[in-house]
Parts: C-alpha cells; sequence; structure tokens
C-alpha cells in the first residue's frame, strides 16, 4: 500500500509537470506510459479506479473471472494489458482475424449485389403508392425504410431493422443475437472500469448487445469510443448526440449504428482505454474522426446526421469492407468520407461499400467519397453542394455512380463531379467511374473513363437503379430521425 501511495503521488507530479511543459493532450498520453511502465517494473498494479465497479477489478477477484487482473495471456486484464508488446500482440491478432473475416466477406461477383440493390429500390419505388402522389402520415420512400419505418411497433420489434440493410453490408446483424441493454447516464468520466448504464460500458460487451437510449442524452465522449463486435447503437425513440472523440470500429464484424447525431469530434490524446471486457491497454492520439472503420466487415451506417468533425466524417481504411452507408445528412465538413487512406495499402482491393440514398447538403468541400482499390456503388444520393468536387479517387477504384442528383456550384471551375487524385490521364483512363441515370444540374459534369474496362461492363446485365430525378424524394428524410413510441416512424 506503502508503494501505491508513493506511485499516486509520483502520477500527479509527473502529470503536472508535463503538462506545464509540453501541452495537455499530448502530456497526457507520455505520462500514462511512464506511470504504467513505473508500476510494472516495481510489480505492482496501478490503484483501482473509483466507482461501484471497482470491486470487480480488486485483490480479491477470481482469477478464473474474465475481468480478473490475473489474467495475463493474450494481452487480457492485468499488468500484461499495461504493457506495450502484449497490447502490440492483442491489436496484431485482432487485425489477422479481421483479415479472415474481411476475405469472407468479399463479394467475387460485385455486379450481382448492385443489381439486387437496384431491384429492390424499383420494387419498393414502383408499388400501388408512387413516390410522387402517396401523402399519407407515414412516407418511407426507399427499400430499407420500407422495411420498418411505417410499422407501430418498431419499438417492441427493433431487432427487424437488421433484416432491412441492402448493398455491401446486407449481411449485417449487428447486436440482434443478443439482449437489449439501454443507456441510462450520459455521462463518460471512465475508460478502463465504465459504469454500467453509460454508452461506453454497452460497446465493450463480448456478446452480441442491441443499445438503445432511455431518454434524449448529449454524449460528450472524454476518449475514442471503442466497439465491441456484435453491435448495434439505435438511437430511435430519443434525440442521441455524440459528441468529443472519434467512434472508433477497430477488426470488428457486424455493427450497426443507427438514428443518432455525431458532430464536433476532435483528435484525443490517448491513454488506457478498453475495447472489451477482458481487454484494455494503451491508446495514441485519435484522428478526431465522426465514425473510423479500421479492418471491420459487415458495417451498416444509417439515418445518421454528422458534421464539424476534425478529420473525416466516416473513413473506412485497412481492409475494409462489406459496407453500407445510408440515409445519411452529412453538413459543415471538409474531408466528408475516405475510403482507404494509402496508396500503398493494396489489402484494400477488397473493399466494397455502397453509399446510398444520403443528402449531402451545405458546408460541404470534397471526398464525397473518396476512394482508393474497391469496388463502390454510389446511389441515389443528392448532391446539394461542394466547393471542389464530389467523387475522387486513386489506385485504379471502380467507382458506379447510378441515379444520383448533382448540383454543381457557381464557381466555373468546380463543376465537374469526379476527381482523379495526382493521376494522369494515360494512367486513369482505364479506370472504370460510370454514370447511368444520374441528373446534372447548373453545370455539373462527369467525367466517365474505362476504355476497354468500360465497355466490358456495359455488357453486363447492370439493373438500372431509380433514375436521379427521384432522388428528392428518395432522401426525403436522410438524417437522424425524430422517432416516438407507439408510432410509425
Amino acid at each position: 500500500m506503502h508503494m501505491l501511495a508513493t506511485h499516486r503521488v509520483r502520477a500527479k507530479d509527473i502529470i503536472m509537470m508535463m503538462q506545464m511543459q509540453r501541452g495537455e493532450e499530448f502530456s497526457m498520453t507520455i505520462a500514462w506510459i511512464f506511470i504504467y511502465q513505473f508500476i510494472h517494473n516495481n510489480n505492482e498494479r496501478p490503484p483501482p479506479s473509483r466507482g461501484p465497479a471497482a470491486s470487480a477489478f480488486s485483490s480479491t477477484s477470481s482469477p478464473s473471472s474474465p475481468w480478473s487482473p490475473r489474467l495475463r495471456r493474450g494481452g487480457v486484464l492485468g499488468e500484461e494489458a499495461h504493457n506495450a508488446t502484449a497490447d502490440e500482440a492483442h491489436w496484431e491478432r485482432r487485425a489477422e482475424e479481421a483479415r479472415s473475416f474481411n476475405r469472407a466477406a468479399y463479394v467475387s461477383d460485385p455486379v450481382a449485389t448492385l443489381n439486387r440493390f437496384n431491384a429492390d429500390v424499383l420494387r419498393a419505388t414502383t408499388r400501388r403508392r408512387s413516390l410522387a402522389r402517396y401523402t399519407g402520415p407515414c412516407m418511407a420512400t426507399n427499400p430499407m425504410d420500407r422495411c420498418w419505418r411505417c410499422r407501430g411497433d418498431w419499438a417492441t420489434d427493433r431487432k427487424r431493422l437488421a433484416r432491412c440493410v441492402c448493398g455491401f453490408g446486407h449481411r449485417t446483424v449487428g447486436g440482434a443475437a443478443g439482449k437489449i441493454y439501454v443507456v441510462t447516464d450520459a455521462s463518460d468520466d471512465e475508460m478502463i472500469i465504465p459504469r454500467k448504464g453509460t454508452l461506453r460500458y454497452g460497446v465493450i460487451q463480448d456478446r452480441p448487445t442491441w443499445i438503445v437510449f432511455a431518454r434524449d442524452m448529449i454524449i460528450q465522449l472524454r476518449q475514442e469510443l471503442i466497439v465491441n463486435h456484435n453491435k448495434t447503437i439505435d438511437g430511435r425513440g430519443a434525440q442521441v448526440h455524440i459528441t468529443g472523440a472519434q467512434i472508433t470500429l477497430q477488426g470488428v464484424q457486424h455493427v450497426i449504428i443507427h438514428n443518432v447525431h455525431i458532430h464536433h469530434s476532435v483528435p484525443h490524446g490517448g491513454g488506457m482505454i478498453r475495447d472489451s471486457k477482458r481487454h484494455y491497454g494503451l491508446r495514441t492520439r485519435s484522428d478526431g474522426d465522426g465514425i473510423s472503420i479500421m479492418s471491420s466487415s459487415n458495417i451498416w451506417i444509417d439515418h445518421v446526421s454528422m458534421s464539424n468533425c476534425s478529420d473525416g466524417l466516416i473513413d473506412a481504411v485497412s481492409g475494409s469492407t462489406a459496407i453500407t452507408i445510408s440515409n445519411g445528412h452529412f453538413t459543415k465538413h471538409d474531408h466528408v468520407m475516405l475510403f482507404g487512406a494509402s496508396n500503398s495499402d493494396a489489402q484494400d482491393e477488397v473493399m466494397q461499400i455502397t453509399v446510398a440514398f444520403n443528402h449531402f447538403g451545405k458546408g460541404l468541400v470534397q471526398r464525397m467519397p473518396r476512394c482508393r482499390f474497391g469496388f463502390f456503388h454510389v446511389v441515389n444520393n443528392d448532391y446539394m453542394h461542394w466547393l471542389m468536387y464530389a467523387i475522387g479517387g486513386s489506385m485504379n477504384p471502380t467507382i458506379i455512380s447510378q441515379g444520383n442528383r448533382f448540383i454543381a456550384p457557381d464557381d466555373v471551375n468546380a463543376k465537374e463531379v469526379t476527381k482523379r487524385e495526382y493521376t494522369p490521364y494515360d494512367e486513369y483512363k482505364e479506370w472504370v467511374w460510370k454514370s447511368q441515370g444520374d441528373v446534372m444540374m447548373n453545370g455539373a459534369f462527369f467525367n466517365e473513363s474505362g476504355g476497354q474496362n468500360e465497355r466490358s461492363y456495359d455488357q453486363l446485365d447492370f439493373i438500372p437503379a431509380k433514375h436521379g430525378k427521384y432522388v428528392g424524394q428518395l432522401t426525403k428524410f436522410a438524417g437522424a430521425l425524430n422517432c416516438h413510441v407507439g408510432m410509425p416512424c
């Protein structure tokens, strides 16, 4: 006890000195590294965090418990979890597992997925109640929304949502196999031992979990929120705003993020953060994305409203695949979506992403999305504003643009929808970038390419998407919805 007390004093001194000399966020990260190395070298565990869950980490915990500090193997909780080598091994193991899942999620015939998506849209919009004339109390105007929105029992049958995803993320089930967990506490004070009732406690569970919210709340994350496998964050029935730090999906599968507002995410200095019930470790500085997807597959992001983040709104990198981003409302941001972060990261060749029914609104500059490698279906989105360009890429991505509406800015130098990043014509002329059924307004134009590759794609049996003239209806309810229990949403 005397040594632990001494450690507490020394820890405070270290943090105070480094904050004065280097700046708070950076110095906190370095201080944590120094403190835990010091304690580890002296064969003492750091004191348990405050709060009602602290007893689960006491020295009397059962060695067989997954929460036990005595478990040391593989980066699980205990001294090894604070060791940089064990942490690195933990994330390398997660990355290798993720690569296997990502390869399994890869679709060898992406055109079949594209056609299935377009067929679903056509079925959903050619029924007896047409888009132009339907004026009933609930208007669900695209196939994903028609699957659940106009049902009065959505609050008692929440998991029906998991059957509604289309596109490359169509296999995503989120936390449908698990129990419902209710967020009752909007705080985010404990990174290592999150309090039960908080969002952070819900997302670290090792079992499938369907997360809902007891009331309207603003959750200001103190550090990045690391989401575990098989999770659904379902904001229906409340107005939920997540701010402060990014949401991170790293080496995970089957995650749904639905009906929440995400904004004003900024970089944070890192520190000791839990990513599952069995592991926590040292995290370095986060980027300040809204949602960061790394080495993950079977992901569905739906009905989110996002703006004003420090880096990207949604970034998908490191071989992530089987992703659908739909019904989103995006405003006030520079780098909107980045799919593939490096020209040298060839694992992004398996990346397959559907971007559908989104509203790209005021104050956006570029990257809606910006793609590397991979296959990207950009369908029935409404591009109301951009300052530089809408869709860009490098490293030979395949981009199929169908049924979008592009309204160019007044700037005569920014009329082109597309941009090939740092690539000469002789190279990009063979890239397959196609525009079908898009509506071009205010001088907008899409620079197609493909050469022999494009002609081979012309011979494929593309089912046409709904024409771009219907985009206003298809995206009418983009963004987080105001759903009330007992009523159609």
